[in-house]
């Protein structure tokens, strides 16, 4: 049986019943015990999905992008400031 929960961070996470504590990526250890359980499920399978879902319902559709995508993103964003500077 998985459980999941939220980080004070927002994200969602899921960890086996019975664990103690749960790492987020954002750096916290967060006491699995002490959080409200949103959702109960049997398998770590069902539990990725059901995390991924959550995640999509609070943040939207965020999928992975690759490293070209985000560089060419990054440097229109450094174009757009610059010419922002000379109006």
């Amino acid at each position: 049986m998985y459980v999941i929960f939220r980080c004070d961070c927002g994200r969602v996470l899921y960890a086996k019943q019975g664990v103690a504590t749960r790492k987020c990526t954002c750096g916290k250890t967060i006491k699995v015990k002490s959080r409200r359980i949103l959702k109960k499920v049997e398998t770590a399978q069902d539990a990725s999905e059901a995390v991924q879902e959550m995640q999509a319902e609070i943040y939207g559709n965020t999928g992975f992008s690759t490293a070209d995508v985000y560089k060419k993103n990054k440097f229109l964003n450094q174009l757009d400031r610059k010419m922002d500077e000379f109006k």
